[in-house]
């Protein structure tokens, strides 16, 4: 099967069995060519014997250590086989029939190095969460997502390029990733696909959006929507990746911006709140920036 494997669906699990399962039993119907990897990210308790042993069609890959989004997704890659790899987030549900969608628009031209669907939010699937993505801001590094929390009703169901892919699901051409690195792995924890598409990018590959299939992403069931992990590496990885990716002399006014506007505006909100947790972790993320 491996000679001849077509695509490598690739997720991680952390503590995180449930959502796993349901991911699994999504794509259980996968056939000949599709291989399934499951990384266990040192979870708490054994889960990566559990889902060897419920799914036999997947290949299960335990870490003694937590490697982060970008660490787990690389150990995976080299477990993997496919000519295309579509890494998605343990959280979500799919048709695993519309993955040859993404495939069409990947072999559409060899310009295409990454491929992301249409995601949708699963506890309101009629609501879109990306549908591609507009440029980053020079200094703030802002963006949004096309769609974002908008009613599906089809109009943004044409295909498209995009700057970014998003991390929840994207198919990924194998040449691509040897030609261009595996994912960055000082992130951590968010920002790594941001990283990784400018990084595919440079070597000349186009991203793509294609609607013609759909993941449905149960939104920051990993580390919580308002929680301190999440605060840290947000706070941590923004500069992280201005110090990557912005070019001198923009850099000096990006990161000025990041640590003196949008930082000092996130702890005073946190304090406002009385969330001294998050602001505990903005200045931890701070810190830690300079450390690196």
């Amino acid at each position: 099967m491996h000679q001849e494997c077509r695509i490598s669906i690739i997720t991680i699990n952390y503590n995180g069995l449930g959502d796993t399962c349901s991911l699994l039993d999504s794509i259980a119907s996968v056939d000949s060519q599709t291989e399934v990897i499951v990384v266990d990210n040192a979870s708490l308790e054994d889960e990566a014997s559990v889902l060897a042993s419920k799914y036999p069609f997947a290949t299960v890959v335990r870490s003694d250590e937590n490697l982060g989004f970008a660490g787990g997704n690389n150990l995976g890659f080299k477990h993997s086989h496919g000519r295309y790899v579509f890494f998605v987030n343990n959280d979500t549900v799919f048709d695993v029939n519309e993955l040859g969608e993404l495939v069409k628009r990947m072999e559409s031209s060899e310009k295409t190095g990454m491929v992301c669907p249409k995601i949708k939010f699963f506890f309101d699937k009629q609501s879109i969460q990306f549908a591609g993505y507009t440029k980053l801001s020079a200094i703030t590094l802002r963006n949004r997502a096309i769609g974002f929390a908008v009613a599906d009703h089809g109009q943004y169901d044409h295909a498209h390029t995009t700057p970014y892919a998003h991390g929840a699901a994207m198919l990924v051409r194998r040449e691509a990733i040897l030609r261009s690195g595996l994912m960055p792995e000082c992130y951590f924890l968010y920002y790594e696909e941001l990283d990784w598409s400018l990084m595919l990018r440079r070597h000349g590959y186009e991203i793509w959006y294609e609607p013609m299939c759909t993941v449905y992403h149960k939104e920051s069931q990993t580390t919580g929507a308002d929680s301190p992990l999440r605060t840290y590496y947000m706070t941590r990885n923004r500069m992280l990746f201005a110090k990557r990716n912005v070019p001198c002399p923009t850099r000096f006014f990006t990161l000025a911006y990041l640590l003196l506007v949008a930082s000092v505006k996130d702890f005073v909100f946190h304090v406002a709140r009385r969330r001294f947790d998050l602001a505990k972790a903005t200045i931890k993320g701070i810190i830690d920036f300079f450390r690196l």
